[in-house]
C-alpha cells in the first residue's frame, strides 16, 4: 500500500513537531528534494531548468503497517548515501561505439558525456554540505558506490573516478593534452558539436552552441574527495568493453590512433550494434571496426589501458588511494586478485553490509551471480546472529538473467536474479538490497526485504539517495529514501565555463538528451519514501 503523507504526518515524520519545533535529533529537509527539484522551463523542445517544487514523502506499508506515533519512538541504526553508474568516462577514447547511438540509445553517446568528472564531483559536494540525514539528523556513515564506476574500464577512468571520491585536482583529458580530439568536434552531424553554430542533430532540436565548452571540459579541476568514508561495488562497465564486450577482443584499440566515429552503411551500424547484445554478431562486428568505418585518428594514449578486475581492487587497496578511508573501500587482500570480488563489512551497531559482484566476464550487460559467491553469501548471512543486513549490488533482481560462464570460474553454474531475491528472503534480517544499473529510481518489495534501485549519475535525473535505517520501537523498522541533486546551478549561462557553471551544464544536457527516457525519474512512489517493515 502507498499513502502521501498530509502536513501533520509530514512534520511528524522528519522530526518536526506540530508547533514547528525540532524533535530530538531531527535533521532537515534543506538541500534535498523533498524541499526543491529540477524542473524543466516550458513544455516542449529544448528546455532550461529551474528549482520546483520539493517531491513529497510517500508512506509505503506493502510489508509492514506503519505504527502511529512511531516519529517519537524511533532510534537510528544507519545512514548513508548511495552513488550508483558514475560512469566515468574518456570521451576521446578509441574504444567507445558513439555511432551506434541512434540504433541502441544515450548508452551509446550523451552529449553531456565529456563532463562526467566534474559532474560527479558535483555530487561529492552536496554529500559533503549535508553532512547527515534530513529525518534522523544522523551524521552520514559512509557512502557506496553500486558500480559502473568508469564508463570503459580504463585506467585513465579509474584514476578519475578514484581522485573524485578521494580529492585531489583532475584533467579529464587523454590523447593530446593541448585539445579534444572525440566526436564532438569531428563536424559530423549526428554529434553535438558545441563549438559551432553550424547545423547538427541536435541543434535541430534546440540545442544550444556553447563555444569553449570542449576546452574547459579537458582543463584541470580540482574534487574536494568526500567527507566520510566510502566503499565500492563492482558493475559491468567496470570490467568489460563498454559494460557489454568481454576483453582480449579488441584491447589494442583502446591505446591505438584508429577512432572508428561512423559507418557509411546503416547496416553496418546496427551490425555492430548488435553485436552489444547478440553473441552471433561478434564475429562480424569485430572485423568490421578493424578493416572499415569513418575515421578520426587521435593521438595514443598508453593510460587508456584497460584494467582487470585484480588491478581495480588493487588500485582500491594502494594506500595513495585511501582518501577519507576505509583502506581498501571494502576490498581487502582477499580480493586482490580479482577473482572473488565481494565482501562483507560492518555498518554500524548491530547493521552489517555486504557487497557483491553480479557481473561475469562472459560479456553483455546485464548480470548474475556465481554458486561460489552464492554459498559465501548464505554462509555470511546463515551465520549473521542477531545482525541486519543491507546488500548492494550493481544488477538489480529483473537484470540478473545472463547466465554466461565467467572466466575466472569458468565451470561455476550462474544463478538469475529470482534465485537472489529467493536466498534473501529465506534469511528475514535482510532489511535491503541497493542497487543500479537500470539508471532509474524504482522501489520494490520482495516479501520481507525492500529492493532499492537508483538512477544514473551519468543521465537524467542525476540523482543520488540518502537512506536511513531506524527503529521504530514498535516492532517495526522505518527505511527512508531521500533523494538528492548535484551541488550546482539549475541554470548558467552558456558563457559560464566554472566548474559550478560546467556542473550546471551537464545536468541541463542530459534533462535534454535527445533519447530522454522520462520513465527514470520513477514514479513518487520510487523517490522519497518511508519504507515500513517488520522487525525479525
Amino acid at each position: 500500500m502507498v499513502k502521501g503523507f498530509n502536513r501533520r504526518q509530514f512534520l511528524q515524520a522528519i522530526g518536526v513537531g506540530i508547533s514547528g519545533v525540532p524533535l530530538l535529533g531531527a535533521g532537515s529537509t534543506t538541500g534535498t528534494t523533498l524541499d526543491r527539484a529540477a524542473t524543466p522551463i516550458g513544455a516542449t523542445g529544448y528546455r532550461r531548468l529551474t528549482a520546483g517544487p520539493g517531491w513529497p514523502l510517500v508512506l509505503r506499508e506493502d510489508l509492514a503497517t506503519a505504527k502511529p506515533g512511531r516519529e517519537n519512538r524511533r532510534t537510528a541504526l544507519a545512514c548513508f548515501v548511495q552513488f550508483s553508474d558514475m560512469h566515468i568516462c574518456d570521451a576521446q577514447s578509441p574504444m567507445r561505439f558513439e555511432y551506434v547511438h541512434p540504433v541502441i540509445g544515450s548508452g551509446a553517446h550523451r552529449p553531456q558525456e565529456t563532463l562526467t568528472a566534474i559532474g560527479s564531483t558535483a555530487l561529492v559536494r552536496k554529500v559533503n554540505s549535508l553532512e547527515k540525514g534530513p529525518y534522523t539528523g544522523r551524521k552520514f556513515d559512509f557512502v557506496m558506490t553500486t558500480g559502473d564506476n568508469t564508463d570503459n574500464h580504463e585506467t585513465v577512468e579509474l584514476e578519475w573516478f578514484l581522485q573524485v571520491l578521494n580529492g585531489g585536482t583532475i584533467t579529464p583529458n587523454t590523447g593530446d593534452l593541448a585539445r579534444f580530439e572525440g566526436v564532438q568536434n569531428a563536424n559530423l552531424q549526428q554529434y553535438w558539436q558545441p563549438h559551432t553554430s553550424a547545423s547538427d542533430d541536435y541543434k535541430v532540436k534546440g540545442f544550444p552552441a556553447i563555444p569553449g565548452l570542449l576546452d574547459a571540459a579537458i582543463r584541470p579541476f580540482t574534487s574536494p574527495g568526500l567527507d566520510v568514508p566510502w566503499y565500492c561495488t563492482v558493475g559491468n562497465h567496470d570490467d568489460s568493453v563498454v559494460g557489454a564486450l568481454p576483453d582480449g577482443l579488441l584491447d589494442g584499440v583502446y591505446t591505438g590512433r584508429r577512432k572508428v566515429v561512423g559507418f557509411g552503411s546503416a547496416v553496418e551500424t546496427r551490425k555492430v550494434a548488435a553485436a552489444l547484445t547478440d553473441p552471433k554478431y561478434v564475429t562480424e562486428a569485430l572485423a568490421l571496426l578493424t578493416t572499415k568505418g569513418v575515421v578520426r585518428t587521435v593521438t595514443p594514449d598508453a593510460r587508456r589501458v584497460p584494467f582487470t578486475p585484480g588491478e581495480f581492487v588493487r588500485a582500491h587497496l594502494d594506500p595513495r588511494n585511501t582518501g577519507p578511508g576505509p583502506a581498501g573501500h571494502g576490498f581487502t587482500t582477499d580480493n586482490a586478485d580479482g577473482k572473488d570480488v565481494y565482501y562483507a563489512f560492518r555498518i554500524a551497531d548491530g547493521v552489517t553490509g555486504i557487497s557483491l559482484d553480479t557481473t561475469t566476464l562472459g560479456g553483455f550487460a546485464d548480470g548474475s551471480i556465481g554458486w561460489h559467491q552464492y554459498r559465501w553469501l548464505e554462509d555470511v548471512l546463515r551465520r549473521g546472529g542477531d545482525q541486519r543486513f543491507i546488500v548492494f549490488s550493481h544488477h538489480t533482481s529483473r537484470s540478473m538473467g545472463n547466465v554466461l560462464p565467467d572466466r575466472r570460474r569458468p565451470l561455476d553454474p550462474r544463478l538469475t536474479g529470482d534465485a537472489l531475491v529467493r536466498l534473501l528472503r529465506k534469511y528475514p534480517r535482510v532489511v535491503a538490497w541497493v542497487n543500479g544499473h537500470t539508471h532509474r529510481n524504482e522501489i520494490t518489495a520482495h516479501g520481507s526485504f525492500w529492493e532499492i534501485n537508483t538512477a544514473a549519475h551519468v543521465d537524467y535525473p542525476q540523482h543520488a539517495r540518502i537512506i536511513e535505517i531506524v527503529d521504530n520501537g514498535d516492532g517495526t523498522l522505518s527505511l527512508f529514501t531521500t533523494l538528492i541533486e548535484p551541488e550546482a546551478p539549475y541554470q548558467a549561462g552558456y558563457d559560464d565555463l566554472s566548474e559550478s557553471g560546467l556542473a550546471a551544464h551537464y545536468r541541463e544536457l542530459m534533462h535534454n538528451d535527445v533519447h530522454l527516457n522520462p520513465a527514470r525519474l520513477g514514479k513518487p512512489a520510487d523517490r522519497n519514501t518511508e519504507l515500513v517493515l517488520t522487525v525479525r
